[in-house]
């Protein structure tokens, strides 16, 4: 017959948390926010780069290309 080994509930949630040394854990969690600012930055300018590239071109339209955007009916003004 075997004998199980009374396992202890602390032993079972040892997180790596627990298991790093704290200046390690410290290191990390900051790499992972710098990280995540990081990623928030550039998200930042992408958005902003393609808004100005959609203000420009909206600015550089030829005559013809705003004529077939309008919605008024041309012909009523002849």
């Amino acid at each position: 017959m075997k004998k199980k080994h009374p396992t202890n509930k602390m032993d079972e949630k040892v997180s790596l948390k627990d298991q790093l040394e704290s200046d390690v854990y410290s290191k990390l969690k900051s790499m992972k926010d710098q990280l995540v600012q990081t990623e928030q930055k550039q998200k930042a300018e992408e958005a902003e780069r393609k808004k100005e590239e959609k203000r420009l071109k909206e600015k550089n339209k030829s005559f013809e290309e705003l004529f077939e955007e309008s919605n008024q009916n041309w012909k009523e003004f002849k």
